[in-house]
This record gives C-alpha cells, structure tokens and sequence, in this order.
C-alpha cells in the first residue's frame, strides 16, 4: 500500500533530507586519492551524529556500515573498507539519515581526479537520467514515466540500465511501495498523488545492464566489470511540482 504523506509528515522528512543532502556535500570534500572507503563511511558517521540524526543503513538487514561506497565497476552497496581511492576512479556513494523516525536517501557518483572521457560521459549521463526522472514526478503522471525518462536518457547515450536495483517509496520506512524501475514503457503503474515520496535512483553502466552480487552477500558489481554510475534524491509529490527533499545546499 502507498502512504501519503501529510504537509506537517513531509517537513519532517524534509529535514531528515537535509541532513542527507548536507552529506552529500560534506562528503565532496574527503573524495581524493589515497582515501580510504572506511575513512568516507567514518566520515559520514560522525557527520550524521553531529546533526542529531541516526544512519539510515548502519544494521539494515545486516548491512555493517553506515553508507555504502562503490567504486568503479560496483553498482551500489559496496562495503566500505581499505580500498584506497585512486586517480581515475569513481566512487559512488550511497546514504542515509533517519530523523525523528522519518528517513531519507540519497546518492551521488563523483570523480576521484581526472577521469577518462567515457567515464565523464557515464557520471554526466547518470545525473542528467536522475534530473529527467524527477521531472516526471508530478501529479497525474504515472511511476512508470519516470522509468521511462531515465531509460531514454541512458540509452540515447549508449549506456545500460541496471535492472535488478530499483528506487521505491520512502517514509517511515527505508523502502517502501511503490518500486521506481529505472526502464520500462511509459503510462503505467500507479498515479502519481501529492503526499507520495519517492527515492529515484537510475544506475547507469558503461556496458551490459546484468550485474552479479560478489561473495560478501552485498556488493554488486557489472558482470563485464565495465564501470558504473549511481544517482539518487528523495523526492515528495507535490501540487507545486516535485519537491527534491535531499538537495545539496546552495554554495554562497
């Protein structure tokens, strides 16, 4: 079943978001060579805790770190570690934040130095899926245009849409109904009502969609190892347009 949020219901999630999108924000500036996955994840802890807010992911379902980091050919719930970030990399990194019971989640790909031009294209073409997914989210609109948006945006560029990993609903609850498939035929699914939130999160991959989850139960990574892209915001159906409740703060 759907929940619809009520206008008091969304602000609540709307400063778990910026707790999420402040982040986002703070974790750009730890993103370098030499970083290790465990040091972002550390990071992101101590930020989380110091906004008064619990992590979102830190033992959901056994997960045992508070965010999940991937680098390159990982698609999403890399296990932080010792991996040391290096030049040409991208690193995605996926969160969480729970405040006064309501959650929020968000994702962000970024560029560990100079990258090359596919990868360029393929992080550029992630965002620009997300942006177009979001743009969908109105009233009257249907779930499965969004889908539809951000498959047509990865596409035209010839990149791959992961199938296996989809957004969802988002609330009291991490994931909650409805599923957001990233691919589909649009004018489908449920309607699209205010006081709906959904966490949209295209997954882009250099080559073959199919992905493989690796020996520790969590990481999945693209079968032909090729690389990839993850992008996500939390966004609420509103009678306004949607409203991106996990936006990364304005820079002065």
């Amino acid at each position: 079943m759907i929940e619809l949020k009520s206008p008091d219901e969304l602000r609540r999630m709307q400063q778990a978001g910026r707790v999420v999108g402040g982040l986002l924000e703070h974790l750009k500036s730890h993103v370098a060579p030499g970083v290790t996955t465990k040091a972002l994840d550390t990071a992101a802890r101590t930020f989380i805790e110091e906004q008064g807010a619990q992590p979102a992911f830190l033992g959901y379902r056994g997960f045992p770190a508070t965010i999940c980091v991937s680098v390159n050919e990982e698609v999403v719930h890399g296990i932080p570690g010792g991996r040391r970030l290096q030049p040409g990399d991208l690193v995605s990194m996926d969160v969480g934040a729970i405040v006064a019971g309501w959650y929020a989640d968000a994702a962000i790909t970024l560029a560990v130095g100079a990258i090359s031009a596919t990868a360029q294209a393929l992080l550029d073409t992630t965002r620009r899926a997300l942006e177009a997914g979001i743009a969908q989210a109105r009233l009257g609109a249907r779930i499965s245009d969004i889908s539809h948006a951000v498959q047509q945006v990865a596409e035209r560029e010839g990149f791959g849409v992961v199938r296996d990993f989809v957004g969802h609903g988002i609330g009291k609850a991490l994931h909650e109904d409805p599923p957001v498939p990233n691919f589909g035929a649009p004018h489908l699914g449920p309607r699209l009502q205010a006081g709906m939130v959904l966490a949209i999160e295209p997954m882009i991959t250099e080559g073959s969609y199919e992905v493989e989850v690796l020996r520790d139960g969590w990481t999945a990574v693209t079968k032909d190892r090729k690389l990839a892209a993850h992008f996500e915001h939390t966004v609420a159906i509103t009678a306004r347009g949607p409203q991106v409740l996990t936006a990364l703060p304005q820079t002065p």
